[in-house]
């Protein structure tokens, strides 16, 4: 048995190898073709400056050096005692070492004690070490500062001539976060591409900066065209259907790392879908649609889009997802628009292949594609000929082996939420025995 070995970040890095790079108008696109027409178009969004919370998700479009040392001070890692070492030494619960307290230090203190000859200074974490300490006795080692000889669970206030009981040697250094122990100034402490989660801001924040310059996180707008389509939770009348794909859409985009705007359904009105379209323009980066894409008496998606000038309409080499449109909405410099079909499979399918490698292109990302595997299918599988098939399935990562997951209908939503895979059969393959290899991208990872 073949394992799950990935070799391939592409969706189709077997098949159309020597395809031609520039088909000819009213022929039948390959997949690869399709995709790298669209790609070639797009690019990373211009880097801009974000303040640190606006910039989660994007991705970093520089360096990000340490100005300072962080801790920028030696101080304490718990609560206890500043202390000399040398007047801990053979310190224990019946011959403790009995020190003066002179003062307390708490953190963000300024102004710091001096620890002299027989003194402590009463610390809490993160505090600043004060001059002459060398290690921190935890408050857990003395007596509390009590006077009673016996251990405390936690610190007590302050009092006149306290005298505080150390119960155990304590060593130079210990229970001391050193300056610069964990990011020395002048550091490397992010590098460009790197994209900015909780863990990565928090670090941005901790050496200081208040701004990063990022690539931002592209603006998608989706929308689904049809006059049958209702919204979920309303009623669904003689001919109609839940639009869903809005929904599938958007949550996809926003999984991919942009920020997506639903606008919902939009009924097969070309005056309407005009008026919608411009009222989005000024806030997207990327427009998405399903519907309207096929040839037919009503689909006004094409007749819209191709008053704007610049959007292509055609057929792909693929199974589910033959109808695709692709352009610019406004010239060369325009927002750029992925058409899709309106079936749902079809749908998700052509944005997993399609516009999510567009939307990780403007985010700079450098895994553009979904990672592709090698795997062992138990099941006997047929595909149309000179089609490339991609049918959802369940991959197991234990035994490299995939299943498939419902029919190949591009309608079965329920197969398709079960599915976290795409099963690729190559467009010169009609039948594969049970227990071929075959190619798998993974949609969960």
């Amino acid at each position: 048995m073949t394992g799950s070995t990935e070799h391939s970040t592409t969706p189709s890095a077997c098949c159309d190898a020597g395809a031609d790079p520039a088909p000819a108008a009213g022929r039948l696109w390959t997949v690869d073709e399709h995709l790298a027409d669209v790609l070639a178009a797009v690019g990373p969004l211009p880097a801009i400056e974000l303040r640190l919370l606006d910039a989660q998700g994007c991705r970093l479009d520089e360096d990000v050096i340490a100005d300072g040392d962080l801790p920028p001070f030696d101080n304490s890692s718990m609560d206890g005692y500043a202390v000399r070492t040398a007047d801990t030494e053979g310190a224990t619960d019946t011959y403790p070492s009995v020190l003066s307290v002179v003062g307390d230090i708490a953190a963000g203190a300024g102004e710091l004690p001096k620890v002299g000859p027989g003194q402590a200074a009463r610390i809490m974490t993160g505090a600043p070490m004060p001059p002459g300490a060398l290690a921190v006795a935890p408050v857990e080692w003395t007596d509390g500062g009590t006077g009673t000889g016996v251990a405390a669970a936690a610190m007590t206030p302050p009092v006149p001539d306290e005298e505080v009981r150390v119960l155990r040697p304590v060593a130079e250094g210990a229970h001391i976060r050193r300056r610069g122990s964990d990011v020395a100034a002048g550091t490397k402490v992010l590098e460009a591409g790197t994209r900015l989660g909780p863990a990565q801001l928090g670090l941005v924040a901790a050496i200081g900066r208040a701004t990063v310059k990022v690539r931002p996180r592209p603006r998608v707008v989706v929308l689904s065209t049809g006059s049958e389509l209702v919204q979920p939770g309303e009623p669904v009348g003689p001919g109609q259907i839940a639009d869903s794909n809005s929904f599938t859409l958007t949550a996809a985009a926003q999984e991919a790392g942009a920020i997506a705007y639903r606008v919902g359904a939009v009924p097969d009105d070309a005056d309407r879908l005009r008026a919608v379209l411009e009222d989005q323009l000024g806030r997207a980066d990327l427009i998405v649609t399903s519907g309207g894409v096929s040839v037919g008496a009503y689909d006004v998606v094409k007749e819209v889009f191709g008053s704007y000038g610049g959007v292509d309409f055609r057929k792909l080499r693929m199974q589910p997802g033959k109808p695709q449109g692709f352009g610019r909405i406004g010239g060369a410099a325009g927002v750029p628009l992925l058409a899709l079909p309106g079936n749902p499979v079809s749908a998700y399918i052509s944005f997993e292949l399609f516009v999510r490698p567009v939307i990780r292109t403007m985010l700079g990302a450098a895994d553009v594609h979904r990672p592709v595997v090698r795997a062992l299918c138990p099941a006997a599988l047929r595909s149309p000929a000179g089609r490339r098939q991609f049918l959802r399935g369940r991959y197991s990562a234990a035994d490299g082996t995939v299943e498939p997951v419902g029919g190949a209908g591009s309608h079965l939503v329920g197969a398709l939420a079960r599915a976290n895979c795409l099963i690729t059969v190559p467009e010169d393959v009609t039948a594969l025995p049970a227990g071929s290899e075959v190619d798998v991208v993974l949609l969960d990872s």
